[in-house]
């Protein structure tokens, strides 16, 4: 699938050359789909930009991302994930007509893959054979975490940061009081997360696994959990909470479109960001804060990463190694203390200044010009990129 966006300014740039292609690593409906999209939109006065998504099949994105590149001949090829069939058709593409090649990644891959066990050893070489030829080979490299930065700075490796995103206009406080009667919310507090839920074998864990377990410390009091997304973990989730004998405690709502976000996510008074203390963790931003703090929803997040650097002391957590058994429990505390006095959840409301300041998608558009003009001006001046 491919997306032009275009203006009779950004058409007028063409003839300078000021083309861009977006080559996103997920498909249309993806979160680099939508941060793609919220990105290109508000650079359009600039610059000509085109996207492209990958479909399910590696083979076919490679080919359609290389025609639609050597089709439309952009300046700059920006590379969103470090996926097989982005980086090698960006990458090919650069070897035969030279152009700026910028790569951006949330994830520290071969650790997350070595960490969770998802590939055997031919898939882990894969996976680093696939870093390696990201990190040599592109003009610039952009990270969404700041530790991120700091571990490829001592890697040997010049990075930029753009964090994960939100659209303050659509993601803000919202009445949700008749979506709350609906799940038989009223009278409660709610603890929650979004996002997909995928079961590792390895760990024996998913995205999700504090929230079941908080319920069941707090059997006895007046709260429910909330989980917005799908995923293979989900049916381990509820098959926990069997176990626990706490479905009551459990709303497991699914899928839900894109555009209805903003408003389910104000049914959730607590939001969860848990992070892993460990390299997978600490370089993430994570796509799901932004939108917690424009929403200005009360966060408890692990003292880890990006949400160790802008969330307010009293929402943060200590997390230990990869699953700390512990942690449940730390929850269970701060959210029991927040039930005492629940006038705390009014601080949430100071979080939307956060996602203003850090993560609204308008200044990450601008220092998204930043780094693309500085990585022509570097290929102008014959350097041919940063120095890896």
């Amino acid at each position: 699938m491919h997306t032009a966006i275009n203006d009779d300014k950004a058409h007028a740039d063409i003839a300078s050359g000021s083309t861009i292609v977006f080559v996103v690593g997920g498909e249309f409906d993806s979160p680099m789909g939508f941060r793609a999209r919220a990105l290109a939109a508000r650079l359009a006065h600039s610059y000509s930009i085109s996207i492209v998504y990958c479909s399910q099949r590696k083979i076919i994105s490679i080919l359609r991302f290389f025609i639609t590149l050597a089709r439309l001949r952009p300046r700059v090829s920006y590379v969103f994930d470090i996926s097989y069939s982005g980086v090698m058709a960006a990458t090919f593409y650069r070897m035969i007509l030279r152009n700026c090649l910028i790569i951006e990644t949330g994830d520290a891959i071969v650790e997350l893959v070595r960490s969770t066990g998802s590939r055997g050893k031919v898939g882990l070489w894969l996976t680093q054979l696939l870093e390696k030829i990201a990190l040599r080979c592109a003009d610039r490299i952009v990270v969404r975490g700041s530790f991120h930065k700091e571990w490829l700075t001592r890697i040997g490796v010049a990075a930029d940061v753009i964090q994960d995103g939100v659209d303050t206009d659509t993601f803000k406080p919202a009445n949700a009081s008749e979506l709350r009667k609906r799940y038989g919310l009223d009278g409660v507090m709610t603890v929650g997360l979004i996002g997909s839920s995928v079961w590792s074998e390895k760990l024996q864990m998913c995205y999700g696994w504090e929230l079941i377990e908080i319920l069941r410390l707090l059997r006895g009091k007046a709260v429910k959990g909330i989980m917005i997304g799908s995923g293979s973990g989900i049916s381990h989730l509820e098959a926990l909470c069997r176990e626990y004998e706490i479905q009551d405690k459990m709303i497991f709502i699914g899928h839900v479109p894109y555009q209805e976000l903003p408003l389910y996510l104000n049914l959730i008074d607590v939001c969860l960001s848990t992070q892993t203390n460990n390299l997978v963790g600490q370089v993430r931003t994570t796509g799901k804060l932004p939108l917690y703090l424009a929403a200005g929803r009360y966060v408890l997040a692990s003292n880890v990463g990006e949400a160790a650097r802008v969330l307010e002391k009293e929402m943060l957590v200590d997390y230990v190694g990869l699953k700390d058994q512990e942690y449940p429990q730390k929850l269970k505390a701060r959210i029991e203390q927040l039930m005492e006095q629940p006038k705390k959840l009014e601080l949430g409301a100071r979080n939307i200044a956060l996602a203003r300041k850090y993560f609204d998608y308008g200044i990450l558009a601008s220092r998204m010009k930043q780094v693309i003009e500085a990585t022509l001006s570097a290929r102008n001046a014959g350097s041919g990129g940063l120095s890896k």
